[in-house]
């Protein structure tokens, strides 16, 4: 089945068959990293974080954890909320849960905090752009995106919804919820809620790797059916 910007909802074997796998890897976790690498600019430039992120950085106020340790363990219960969608995990999915919060705390640790606004501003601007090419880069390597990510993309699948308009709908459900939490929310918020969903549709026309028609999908656990 073809999803959104030519990607397919291919089982967990599947996904590891489709062909240029060594490409696919890199993208993934170069994704991956430079993902770690928005999250952070955004948070240093403190003109308001990513919602996701609104809601990390609020759980992370009150428990004696760090930032990425709660992206980690908020990652394994959004994986609760695709069985439903029966989104397909994969290589990618684990990736995901398990790297990106240890890629932000890297990048927290030693990116400077900007002084003034037109720094501040530049970081943040900058965060919010990393992020849709991130996501377009890692999701596009079709190894199974990353828990938030594969709740977005199964849910454009399932409602027949504009992919910006799921992921938008998605970040300001999160941003909710982190603000009755605590978190800071800014500027930055709100141009990143409204603006990474339009940029990520955007990149994911030349990121996704094009895989063509599968001849089977995987019959084991987690296959479509």
């Amino acid at each position: 089945m073809t999803g959104p910007a030519g990607l397919l909802n291919l089982g967990p074997l599947a996904q590891l068959r489709a062909g240029r796998l060594p490409e696919r890897i890199v993208r993934l976790l170069a994704g991956l990293w430079v993902y770690g690498l928005a999250a952070a600019l955004m948070i240093e430039g403190a003109l308001g974080a990513a919602p996701w992120d609104v809601f990390h950085l609020g759980v992370a106020g009150r428990v004696p954890l760090s930032f990425g340790t709660v992206m980690v363990i908020t990652s394994v219960a959004v994986l609760l909320a695709w069985l439903p969608l029966r989104q397909m995990p994969g290589l990618g999915t684990l990736a995901n849960t398990l790297l990106l919060g240890p890629f932000a705390d890297i990048h927290l640790a030693w990116l400077p905090t900007p002084d003034g606004l037109w720094p501040r501003t530049l970081f943040m601007l900058g965060g919010v752009v990393a992020c849709a090419f991130a996501t377009a880069l890692y999701v596009g390597a079709q190894l199974g995106p990353g828990p938030r990510d594969g709740l977005m993309t199964g849910l454009t699948r399932r409602s027949g919804w504009p992919l910006r308009r799921v992921r938008t709908l998605i970040e300001l459900g999160a941003l909710a919820v982190g603000v009755l939490l605590g978190g800071t929310v800014g500027v930055g918020t709100v141009v990143f809620a409204f603006g990474v969903g339009p940029l990520t549709q955007w990149f994911l026309r030349w990121l996704v790797v094009r895989l063509g028609p599968q001849p089977s999908v995987d019959t084991g656990p987690g296959a479509a059916g």
